[in-house]
């Protein structure tokens, strides 16, 4: 039982993990996992990768913190490298998804001030998460994490997922939106991928507006799509401003918000800034994060073994009369029942394997990209079993 020192906003946690290595962990009775879940898609790379442990040691033996008062050579290069891998302009680097949405919501609303509006309003979606603060607690869609929190900020319009019509509705009554804030794939509202053409008419949406194309990439970036970032799907788009965290430091806290053309040119000198943000040693392992994904070609594998886990789990529960749908893009899978499942994350546990229940009803997989592929039927079969068994004793 956790320490009475803590608050209790994690609930009544039940395991205790002591240790890591590769894709699996350990608990501190000695019993092995594997991990299908990463940290909630944090460690892509699995755990204690040698790579990044080394880019770690070799930092803190040299330099650890320094103000953003002075120049930091692996934030540059840090910086470089994400700006050539995305297609964007430049970067401001923060500790965190939710403090990077924070920035990339300051992005719209400076916009917005200098075109003169009050109350420059954000267009955001249902189902959708973007962190904890309170203005990304806002753009959240769920009011259950929103409960308690009031008065919460204004400047927010909500509307259904993957439905560009309800925006094009919201654009004939607003003349003060200035962004819309998207996540290409929805990981918590519950795996929900939307349609093909959705970004592509959303990019259109804001050239025909002018407004700022915004887009959540905190558990999709990084490889986990099967691209590194979800939005390089589709050719030829780019967003203005595009965040992410999560799997970028592999368990070191780091976040990033990426911006181009007239958002690139927002901040200036004392418009945002953040004491850890960029330091040496997010930023060293923020490299050997990307550098590895590279050499190891985890992105292309990421892709080949979502497709490999996707079908399996479609084929090992064809016929499954309680699952509504089998979902998924790269190593970001969802299994959808008809009712709550969340007693599957221990029977889960009970097996060996790290699950978790994301939406109520979304059975969520987000392994390591490097999963073996004796790991990845594994997975598959193990959470099939369990989703039948569970199936049967619902019937």
């Amino acid at each position: 039982m956790a320490t009475p020192a803590l608050m209790q906003n994690y609930g009544n946690r039940t395991l205790t993990l002591v240790r890591g290595e590769g894709n699996y962990v350990w608990d501190d009775n000695g019993r092995r996992y594997l991990d299908a879940l990463s940290g909630i898609a944090v460690c892509g790379l699995g755990h204690c990768h040698p790579a990044v442990t080394l880019a770690i040691q070799e930092q803190a033996n040299t330099l650890l913190h320094v103000s953003n008062l002075y120049n930091i050579p692996p934030q540059e290069q840090l910086a470089d490298k994400l700006v050539k891998l995305s297609g964007m302009d430049n970067v401001f680097f923060s500790n965190s998804g939710a403090e990077a949405n924070e920035a990339a919501i300051k992005l719209a609303r400076k916009l917005g001030n200098e075109r003169g509006l009050a109350c420059p309003k954000i267009v955001v979606t249902e189902g959708a998460f973007h962190g904890r603060t309170l203005a990304t607690l806002t753009a959240t869609g769920n009011p259950k994490v929103q409960q308690g929190f009031a008065p919460l900020p204004e400047g927010f319009l909500r509307v259904p997922y993957n439905d560009v019509a309800a925006i094009e509705a919201l654009a004939d009554s607003h003349d003060d939106i200035v962004a819309i804030l998207v996540e290409p794939v929805q990981g918590e509202g519950g795996i929900r991928i939307p349609d093909a053409d959705y970004l592509p008419r959303l990019r259109a949406l804001c050239d025909n507006r002018d407004w700022l194309l915004m887009l959540d990439e905190i558990q999709t970036a990084n490889g986990r799509s099967g691209k590194l970032f979800a939005y390089q799907h589709t050719d030829g788009l780019l967003p203005d401003v595009v965040t992410t965290a999560k799997g970028l430091g592999n368990g070191v806290p780091i976040g990033a918000c990426l911006a181009r053309g007239k958002a690139a040119a927002l901040f200036t000198a004392g418009a945002h800034g953040s004491t850890f943000g960029g330091n040496p040693l997010a930023c060293r392992a923020g490299l050997a994060v990307l550098e590895t994904l590279e050499s190891e070609w985890l992105i292309e594998k990421a892709a080949t073994l979502g497709t490999q886990l996707l079908e399996q789990l479609k084929s090992d529960l064809a016929g499954c009369g309680h699952v509504k749908d089998i979902r998924g893009l790269g190593l970001l899978i969802g299994i959808e029942l008809d009712r709550p499942c969340a007693e599957l994350v221990d029977l889960a546990r009970a097996q060996g394997l790290l699950i978790n229940v994301t939406a109520g009803n979304v059975v969520r997989l987000l392994p390591p990209l490097t999963l073996s592929d004796t790991e990845c039927q594994q997975v598959a079969s193990t959470v099939a079993a369990l989703v039948r068994d569970f199936a049967q004793q619902a019937a």
